[in-house]
């Protein structure tokens, strides 16, 4: 929603002062204009990126115009599984817990906390690791690793769609400029026209150069940014993961372990103690609406 505030702010400033100044703001309805900058940056975008990355970029983009993030709620969620799979780790057989990890979708505790399960890859994450301690021959720092090197990789992965969004709009301003140059041909083709044509032919050629200057600074790359802080802070619940997945596995019971993943949580997102508490031993939560 931010992002639609912010674009509505800057189209309504920089019209509102065009028009201030005696601009005709009909001037600026140049519609081929666009279509030339917009075709060709979709067309080098489609050029640049597997299916796969372009896929993903639509599903980023409205992650970000709609701020689809991780939440307190999320957090809380996350610590819960943790909590209540910890407790089966320390208390129960292998093959008890053995059941949770390899049909999370059956599991109890992962269905106390649906907003977690429809997140695969994190669950994904969380049982593979917890899969791992019920081995029980790695050790610690090994694991950590591990986990880091995974992190870093679905980081880079997630991260793709800011990548693309942000070459494209470093390429806008150009193709504006191949936008402006196709209207100046087309205008030189008018010179023996009157200068009342030849001025509108000439004004219709620079707004390419205006339109791809302000589409690549004005809402590409503002988006990519929007897109690359969403997911980044959806990383905190792996990095959430991770420490209190080590901490237990060097020797802290559950509840401590669950605080050293809380202390990772950002600020403003980070719910209290006696909250986590409270949550680890209701053992459930309300399903979260930006779940992914």
């Amino acid at each position: 929603m931010s992002f639609i505030i912010g674009l509505v702010i800057g189209l309504g400033c920089m019209l509102g002062g065009f028009a201030a100044l005696g601009g005709h703001l009909a001037v600026l309805v140049q519609p081929w204009e666009f279509v030339i900058i917009c075709g060709a940056a979709l067309g080098t975008f489609i050029v640049a990126n597997p299916v796969a990355t372009i896929k993903d970029t639509g599903k980023a983009i409205v992650e970000a115009i709609v701020g689809r993030t991780a939440s307190q709620r999320d957090f809380l969620d996350v610590l819960g599984v943790l909590h209540a799979l910890m407790r089966e780790l320390r208390g129960k057989a292998r093959n008890e817990v053995e059941v949770h990890v390899d049909s999370p979708d059956e599991s109890a505790i992962f269905q106390a906390f649906p907003a977690v399960l429809l997140d695969r890859d994190l669950t994904n994450f969380i049982c593979d690791y917890c899969r791992l301690i019920i081995i029980g021959n790695a050790r610690p720092h090994e694991i950590e690793g591990l986990m880091d090197e995974e992190i870093s990789t679905i980081m880079s992965d997630k991260l793709k769609p800011y990548q693309a969004l942000t070459s494209v709009g470093d390429g806008l301003p150009a193709l504006g400029i191949v936008a402006a140059v196709l209207g100046v041909i087309k205008a030189m083709g008018a010179l023996d026209q009157s200068p009342e044509l030849l001025g509108g032919l000439i004004g219709a050629a620079l707004v390419g150069t205006f339109g791809g200057i302000f589409m690549s600074y004005g809402i590409v790359s503002p988006l990519a940014h929007k897109i690359k802080v969403t997911r980044q802070k959806k990383f905190r619940l792996y990095v959430m993961v991770k420490q209190t997945l080590i901490a237990f596995m060097n020797g802290a019971m559950p509840q401590i372990a669950v605080e050293y993943g809380r202390k990772t949580i950002p600020a403003k997102e980070r719910p209290t103690i006696d909250e986590v508490e409270n949550e680890t031993i209701s053992g459930g939560g309300e399903p979260a609406k930006d779940a992914s």
